[in-house]
């Protein structure tokens, strides 16, 4: 019998209170109801990840792929980084410049190279080889979320992110972000790398969202499924206990989670999470705030 499947999304941790997100919450619920009718015809994990956190990359709401904050210099540079559970395979990106979708570009690097992640010109010249889609005029083709009344706060939890259990137990994956306005160039993050900021093996999958120098030092991602296999934790107790950790060297965030059994989480320690999630068991939940 197949086992259940379920999909979450998330489209970046810390809000500020009381802003307008009824735009976003309705592009998410929208993505949430086409992944699940995708899982439900049988699609992959994989495929399905890829799709939804292409969705958000696209749409320019959120602080990654077209909505991208520029960095100090006025460049935009991406991270992006995918894990499917089944054979812990993971590829990523960082420091990206001049692709449309930063997700599409880690898949490329897991299915086509020996390596996990690729960096800056390196990435770009491989991205290039692969035929992956380009940016002409990067001026004309991002509209960070900034123009849109969010601020420097927002703009630092900007990651998207899709977990997704599919029809035959598989568990992938993926978190893509254009990182925090004015960082400094060549500035990385918890979202390119596997263990911080992604994680997906039998267990779980997981993407993080927040404060990426803080999710790197307590390797929040990784750190959910070992409370897991360790110490025999809920899904829940181990976001829950994972982002504790977090919040002890001083950040905060949120992530998104599935287990093998569809067990889906959704913690966060901050102003709120832009997130949605559906499971074949007929729960659907679309929400910024608690």
């Amino acid at each position: 019998m197949p086992v259940n499947f379920a999909l979450a999304l998330h489209g970046g941790a810390g809000p500020i209170r009381n802003s307008d997100t009824s735009r976003e919450e309705a592009h998410m619920g929208a993505l949430v109801d086409e992944g699940y009718a995708l899982l439900d015809g049988g699609a992959s994990a994989l495929d399905v990840v890829v799709h939804m956190i292409q969705g958000m990359e696209t749409a320019g709401f959120y602080i990654a792929g077209k909505g991208a904050a520029p960095n100090r210099d006025g460049d935009y540079e991406l991270d992006a980084s995918i894990m499917d559970g089944t054979h812990r395979c993971a590829g990523a990106v960082c420091a990206l410049q001049g692709f449309v979708s930063p997700i599409a570009a880690a898949r490329a690097v897991m299915e086509h190279t020996p390596h996990v992640l690729l960096a800056g010109a390196g990435a770009a010249q491989f991205c290039a080889a692969q035929g992956l889609e380009t940016i002409d005029d990067p001026a004309g083709y991002y509209t960070p979320a900034a123009q849109s009344g969010a601020d420097t706060d927002a703009l630092a939890h900007g990651t998207v992110g899709c977990v997704v259990l599919d029809r035959e137990g598989h568990l992938c994956a993926g978190t893509s972000t254009g990182g925090v306005l004015n960082k400094m160039p060549g500035r990385v993050g918890d979202s390119p790398l596997i263990g911080a900021g992604t994680w997906a093996d039998e267990r779980v999958a997981v993407s993080c969202t927040g404060q990426g120098e803080f999710f790197i030092r307590a390797a929040v991602a990784a750190d959910i499924s070992a409370r897991m296999a360790y110490a025999g934790q809920s899904i829940d107790a181990a976001g829950a206990g994972a982002l504790a950790d977090m919040q002890k060297q001083g950040g905060d965030g949120g992530l998104i989670a599935v287990d093998a059994k569809g067990n889906i989480t959704l913690p966060y320690i901050s102003h709120g999470m832009r997130r949605a999630a559906r499971t074949s068991a007929g729960w659907r939940e679309v929400a910024v705030f608690r």
